[in-house]
């Protein structure tokens, strides 16, 4: 006679005892403060996760009791609620803990502190996530036992087993596939009414050195939101006057948008008629940027290389994609890689046409997914200076192999988080203003800079955080405003890094995704002091240049 079937709603001992405790240490403090919907999501695939391990490691001491003769039932069950109960009020001690913990992270990140938690966002998402997380694997547990007792009697039981698991996994795959499929043909369609077309409150430009214009052979309506916003913003060379004292051209800003062109080499071969259409080749620097996932081009790096040089550049993007950077990457991995490899080379091309002592510095520069592209591109350190006079690479993700390769073979005892590469002779790191000087070896042009930080989420989520613990953890690895109180927990803060990154630009600058207050010391380091004492930039100039630059990305509230 079999067993009745366990209640819903009945949670099994040995799991709860291991979720609580998995809700308590997901609450320990990662590289950002967390708000507390987030912990609350974190802290709910904790405990499913957690859930699940005590559910089988419960299943495997059963089965070993069974065997002998130590107590089961009524006395087990109820040393396992006991055990869970010590558990959850160990939960509570951690809950009240953890307010020092965040607190102590904001502090180290310079976000104000708070006195208490918001409980109903936290107990709301905790509470959603894990119930919706135990529904699913209650519901691919009984698929399993279904297909199982649809066997037939004379099929072997470890047959039997491998069998239902198998078509349960077949039935979950494609499952997940047609969700999956559905999720980003709806993702495709929001996004596309964001970024298909110009916002109605931007205004169409009317400079000549503008893309989108009515001289511009670029439509306005093509270049999308983020492009459209790229070609109307930016100082003017009245407002570059005016900061640095100095006489200024009109920048020049060239995109090319999706519905430009259908191809990426045909926005490409586009992007550099419009280069020749506004004379970008007979300026000072021809920076190519690598954009985002949806088109964005960071403001505040551009602006910094326009006001150091007085308007005499001209800045050129493309667009692949007008979704964020995490479903380009899902969608088309290597859509980025070849679109920056498509417009580079195409730039590249025409520049080589040009007498060398008419050319003007080729410069690029990438953040997040635009800097893993970049590195992609050129492949190694020795490419990138052979073909460019200089990169700016922001917030690169650590999966990328040119950033992995350069991390490890850094100097001996220099930090992950700030590493030193050959003495800094050709590739150079920096997470504030003043890093880049601290090396007093030479450093020889053409110059690469790594902006990167000790607590941005993006560098440091790596697949193997999950299983393994990170270098950048250890005592003497470990950035100033990186927690003493973080400890790698497997599975754990992997998740906690994860989430993390939806926080990267809510902190200010110096910490987190945000470059800002490094910017324009990244673009002085590339060109060199020399070059810019002769074009009157003092370092009081370039002091003001930062003042305004740190203005353009006021910190949204946290």
């Amino acid at each position: 006679m079999s067993s009745p079937a366990r209640a819903w709603w009945r949670l099994d001992p040995g799991g709860l005892i291991i979720g609580v405790a998995a809700i308590a240490l997901s609450m320990t403090p990662s590289l950002l403060p967390r708000p507390a919907i987030l912990q609350g999501v974190v802290s709910g695939v904790s405990f499913a996760i957690g859930y699940a391990v005590g559910v089988a490691i419960t299943g495997i001491v059963l089965a070993m009791l069974r065997r002998g003769r130590a107590p089961r039932g009524r006395p087990l069950r109820l040393v396992g609620w006991v055990v869970a109960i010590m558990v959850t009020l160990g939960l509570v001690a951690v809950a009240v803990a953890a307010i020092a913990w965040q607190n102590e992270v904001r502090a180290l990140v310079e976000v104000a502190p708070i006195d208490q938690v918001d409980a109903l966002s936290f107990v709301g998402a905790l509470l959603a996530t894990s119930v919706l997380l135990l529904l699913l694997g209650r519901a691919i547990r009984a698929m399993r036992r279904d297909f199982a007792a649809r066997m037939p009697r004379s099929t072997p039981h470890p047959a039997a087993a491998v069998l239902s698991w198998l078509a349960t996994a077949g039935i979950l795959v494609v499952t997940a596939a047609l969700l999956a499929v559905g999720a980003m043909v709806a993702v495709d369609r929001i996004w596309w009414d964001m970024n298909g077309a110009p916002s109605a409150d931007t205004k169409r430009t009317l400079d000549l050195e503008r893309s989108g214009s009515p001289q511009s052979i670029i439509e306005w309506n093509d270049l999308g939101r983020h492009g459209a916003e790229f070609v109307t913003s930016g100082p003017s060379a009245a407002e570059i006057a005016a900061v640095t004292g100095v006489e200024a051209l009109e920048p020049i800003r060239v995109y090319v948008g999706m519905a430009s062109a259908p191809t990426l080499a045909e926005r490409a071969a586009l992007a550099v008629d419009e280069l020749e259409r506004t004379g970008a080749f007979e300026r000072e620097a021809l920076v190519v940027v690598a954009a985002t996932g949806s088109g964005w081009i960071e403001p505040q790096t551009v602006d910094s290389i326009e006001y150091l040089l007085g308007g005499d550049t001209a800045v050129v993007g493309i667009q692949f994609a007008y979704t964020p950077s995490w479903v380009s990457s899902i969608l088309a991995p290597d859509l980025p890689d070849e679109a920056a490899t498509a417009l580079f080379s195409a730039v590249e091309e025409r520049w080589l046409q040009l007498p060398p002592e008419a050319r003007p510095l080729l410069l690029v520069n990438g953040l997040s997914l635009g800097a893993q592209a970049l590195q992609n591109t050129f492949g190694s350190v020795e490419a990138l200076r052979e073909r460019t006079d200089g990169a700016l690479l922001l917030g690169s993700p650590g999966t990328v192999e040119l950033w992995r390769t350069l991390q490890d073979s850094r100097d001996a005892g220099s930090p992950a988080w700030q590493p030193v590469l050959a003495d800094g002779v050709q590739v150079r790191w920096a997470s504030l203003p003043g890093d880049l000087r601290v090396l007093a070896g030479p450093w020889e042009a053409p110059r690469v800079v790594f902006l990167q930080h000790a607590t941005d989420p993006v560098t440091w989520l790596q697949p193997e955080l999950f299983w393994a613990a990170p270098e950048w953890l250890e005592p003497q690895q470990r950035g100033a405003d990186v927690s003493p109180s973080m400890r790698w927990m497997p599975v754990i803060t992997g998740l906690q890094v994860t989430v993390d990154m939806l926080m990267g630009q809510s902190v200010p600058a110096r910490h987190g995704h945000n470059f800002g207050d490094v910017m324009v010391s990244g673009w002085v380091g590339i060109l060199g002091d020399e070059l810019l004492a002769a074009r009157g930039m003092t370092p009081e100039i370039i002091a003001e240049i930062e003042a305004r630059i740190a203005l353009l990305a006021p910190l949204p509230p946290f």
